[in-house]
């Protein structure tokens, strides 16, 4: 009776998706931005990224096929999504020992520890950026400054972030519109002609990948536009209150991370709520961490901390906060 299989009551919802044609889509989506990066960073964002993929799919065959001795399941792609992702997270110019690195933890401690996928209650590649975030902080804040194909990769010229010169601009007693006439304009922004991750310079090509995902409906539009709500007004308050210690909403939405962990981060299946309105409360509270964050905290970023905190709550919003049930009659009153 051990194997007994127990289901939920009638109706079920059959669907054709599976794992591999999801992870298909994703991948598809973060096409343009893979792209975008090649152009701007050269050969070093194609060593990153191989490295990355190449690494996350062999640690989870090593641990799937001698460590748990179960099914081997690379072949959903989850391995390769998670491999795209971290190497989205990281400098062009990153040493790969510190890629693998990162790959052990994001497959072997944020994923496979828990029992794979669809049992990590964290982004996996979110856990293994913070913790080289963390282990390594200068080569993790070493950010190569986009100059196209021909970059080089250990030579590549650095620089600051638009998020970390005025952070730093702001502690040294500057003002907002003094710091603007030192980074690159919205524009360029958009298009991704600024520092930063290889996930970071092209707003435009994430934002393809976002309508493809829509129209595919890999995803729903909730927790994208909660996240980027939510961090549109609450910096929009900020900056109409003190437009000298605070910058413009456009600002925060196109720098740094916000728009990879809006759109591809938080729309995890896995670590993000099920319910549509579990999963406005859990873009807004990405949002509103973010903010807190960048605008008060140590760190110049905030999106990968405010995703991994809300991770931590989803179980909660899952358990409490549900749809109606099917036939269930609602009290108009």
């Amino acid at each position: 009776m051990s194997n007994v299989l127990n289901i939920s009551p009638a109706p079920h919802i059959f669907a054709k998706d599976t794992t591999r044609s999801l992870m298909l889509d994703v991948i598809i989506a973060l096409s343009p931005a893979l792209i975008a990066s090649i152009y701007y960073f050269g050969y070093g964002a194609i060593i990153v990224t191989l490295t990355s993929v190449v690494s996350c799919l062999v640690f989870e065959y090593l641990i799937q096929r001698f460590v748990l001795k179960g099914p081997v399941t690379i072949t959903d792609g989850s391995a390769v999504v998670t491999g795209l992702l971290l190497a989205f997270n990281l400098p062009s110019n990153m040493p790969v020992f510190i890629i693998i690195i990162g790959s052990i933890v994001s497959i072997g401690i944020a994923k496979m520890t828990f029992g794979g996928l669809g049992n990590n209650p964290f982004n996996p590649a979110l856990v293994g950026r913070v913790f080289l975030l963390i282990s390594f902080p200068v080569q993790m804040t070493s950010w190569p400054v986009p100059s196209g194909f021909n970059t080089g990769y250990s030579d590549a010229v650095t620089g600051a972030t638009p998020l970390a010169l005025v952070k730093e601009g702001l502690k040294n007693g500057e003002s907002v519109s003094d710091l603007m006439h030192q980074v690159p304009s919205h524009m360029q922004m958009f298009y991704g002609h600024m520092g930063g991750s290889m996930g970071e310079v092209a707003a435009a090509a994430l934002i393809l990948g976002l309508i493809y995902m829509l129209i595919r409906k890999t995803i729903t539009w909730h927790i994208p536009v909660a996240v980027l709500g939510s961090i549109a007004a609450f910096t929009a308050i900020l900056w109409l209150i003190n437009p000298d210690k605070n910058a413009d909403p456009m600002f925060h939405l196109l720098t740094g991370g916000v728009m990879l962990g809006a759109i591809f981060m938080a729309t995890d299946y896995v670590t993000s709520p099920m319910s549509y309105k579990g999963m406005i409360i859990f873009g807004v509270g990405i949002g509103v961490l973010t903010v807190i964050i960048r605008v008060f905290g140590a760190y110049p970023e905030g999106i990968s901390f405010a995703i991994l905190i809300m991770n931590a709550f989803v179980p909660l919003m899952n358990k409490y906060i549900k749809p109606v049930r099917f036939g269930e009659e609602v009290s108009n009153g």
